[in-house]
This record gives C-alpha cells, sequence and structure tokens, in this order.
C-alpha cells in the first residue's frame, strides 16, 4: 500500500515543530508547577492519550522478558529525562536547552560502541569531541554558576536519553516504535508517582498558563509527537528521518523567541553550532543510506523523545 508523500511529509514535518516548541512551553509550565509537578503531569496526560488510542493503533502488550529493559527505557528516557531536562530549563533558555539536547545521538553512538561492540572510528572519535567542545562553550557562556550547573544538568538529559535509545534497540527488533514508546511512557509515569501528591498541590495552585503549557506538552509533543514519528519514520529511511531533527534546535530558538522573547546569547549560538557539526559528523558515518520497506503495521520505526 502506498502511502501519500504528502501526508507523511506533515508527519514529519509535525513531529519537528511539536517537539521544537516543547522547550519554551516547558519553560512556561516549569514556572507555574514546578520540576516535579510538571515532570509527573506531562507524562501522567501522554500516558493516559496513549492508552485512549493505543486499541486503535493495535498497540500489543509486551512479554514479560522484555519488562526489565523497558524499565530501563523508562527510568532514562522518560523519568530522569522529563526531570532533569525541567531542573536544566529552570535557568537556561528553551532554546540553548535544545542545542545542549541536540547532543544526545553522541551518547547513543558511544555506548553503542562501548557494549555492542561497534566500531568506534576516527569520525566518530572527531565528532564526539567537536560536540562536547560545543557543550563546554554553551556550559560556560551564562557567566554564573547557576546557569553552568543548569546547563550541566541538561546535558546529563542528554546523556540519559541517549541511553534511552541505545537500550531501545533490542525492544525495536520485536516492537513497533510506538509500541515501544507506549510501554516507555506508561511505566516513566509509575516511576513518578511518588511525586503525584505534591504534583496535585502543585497543580492546584498553578496558574492557567502553566495547566494549559503542561496539557500541551502531554497531549502534543508527548503523545501526537510519539505517533506523527512512528509514521513518518516507517516512510523514509532512518537517515532522512533523523535527519530532520537537525531542525528542532534552530526552530526551538524560533518559537522561543516569539513566544517568551528568549534568544541565546551570541557564545551559546557559536557552542550550540559547534556541537551540532559534532553531531551530523557521527550521523553521516553511521546513517545507512537502506531504503525502508513498507510496513506490514500502521506504526513502525524507531522512537525518538
Amino acid at each position: 500500500m502506498k502511502h501519500p508523500i504528502s501526508l507523511r511529509l506533515t508527519s514529519l514535518v509535525s513531529t519537528v515543530v511539536l517537539w521544537a516548541s516543547a522547550f519554551p512551553a516547558i519553560r512556561v509550565g516549569v514556572d507555574g508547577l514546578g520540576v516535579g509537578g510538571l515532570s509527573f503531569w506531562r507524562l501522567a496526560v501522554a500516558s493516559v492519550a496513549l492508552a485512549v488510542v493505543s486499541p486503535i493503533l493495535r498497540v500489543r502488550l509486551p512479554d514479560r522478558r522484555d519488562l526489565p529493559l523497558i524499565a530501563l527505557c523508562a527510568f532514562t528516557g522518560m523519568s530522569a529525562y522529563q526531570l532533569l531536562l525541567n531542573w536544566g530549563e529552570v535557568h537556561v533558555s528553551a532554546g540553548t536547552a535544545s542545542l545542549l539536547i541536540a547532543t544526545a545521538p553522541v551518547f547513543s553512538v558511544l555506548l553503542a560502541s562501548i557494549f555492542l561492540g561497534e566500531r568506534l572510528s576516527a569520525t566518530i572519535v572527531a565528532g564526539t569531541v567537536t560536540a562536547l567542545a560545543g557543550v563546554a562553550l554553551i556550559a560556560y557562556a551564562g557567566g554564573s554558576s547557576k546557569v553552568t550547573t543548569s546547563a550541566l544538568v541538561i546535558l546529563m538529559a542528554a546523556v540519559v536519553q541517549g541511553v534511552y535509545h541505545f537500550a531501545t534497540k533490542p525492544l525495536l527488533k520485536r516492537y513497533t516504535g510506538l509500541e515501544v514508546a507506549c510501554y516507555a511512557m506508561w511505566a516513566g509515569t509509575l516511576f513518578l508517582t511518588p511525586l503525584a501528591p505534591g504534583a496535585v498541590r502543585d497543580l492546584l495552585q498553578a496558574p492557567t498558563d502553566a495547566v494549559v503549557s503542561t496539557l500541551y506538552l502531554g497531549l502534543l509533543p508527548s503523545a501526537l509527537g510519539f505517533v506523527t514519528w512512528g509514521y513518518a519514520v516507517a516512510r523514509y529511511t532512518i537517515a532522512q528521518s533523523t535527519a530532520a531533527l537537525y531542525l528542532v534546535p534552530p526552530l526551538a530558538i524560533g518559537v522561543a523567541f516569539v513566544w517568551l522573547g528568549e534568544i541565546p546569547g551570541p557564545v551559546e549560538l557559536a557552542g550550540g553550532l559547534i556541537s551540532m557539526a559534532g553531531v551530523i559528523l557521527i550521523h553521516r558515518h553511521t546513517a545507512r543510506p537502506a531504503v525502508v520497506p513498507e510496513p506490514s503495521s500502521p506504526l513502525l520505526g524507531e522512537a525518538e523523545r
């Protein structure tokens, strides 16, 4: 069955826009709900939305043998990622945060080299060094210990996101990208349930714009974003679909400027460009140009963010 080019392109573009808009929305949500409240409610809203549509999208139950790996994906890519990113964005601008998170593939590749025996070539080493040099420039561009610490916290969010992508590889041999995302989202929400009492109190006291931003984050970048990404990545090559994600930081900077009046300083932008150059260098080395076959199930492909 052929799928219209306009539909798959729309899905890919929608994913990029949704994920870019998440960074400024986090700034609004964390101001009103706090780090723990925003983390819990974003995952909870997304989990409910995915649970509602999962029968329609034919999401299967996971095999019990895969539960430990799913738990690892949930803890790193959902629970820890949300907490670290939200904590970091207390002091770091949305655009700068998006530049730091864009380095996540660096850590995925390094983990694959260490644990899966994938060859660590000179190109990958050069790309890693370049990306981390850009990160260091961003971290020290703020001029204060709070900004530097927050930038390093967001870098840790990129690290755990890299662990998530690495840990999903075995699961994606048996499940669709959407299924892996659902399992991780649901389990990640369970891991954050100790924060629920405080999150409820925060919600009752939160301003309207923070509540709206949290609903937006859960329903659109988190829930819908996984659906559109799964559709797009199943119908493009991995190289094509992941290359589109390079547009997330510049779009995030643009959205943050329009929404919040934020824009990274010149040194931060320079660091971001250096980091992106390193990531692109690694991606060009590891990407495989193979043609993706037409999927037999509605949503196949590798999950992202």
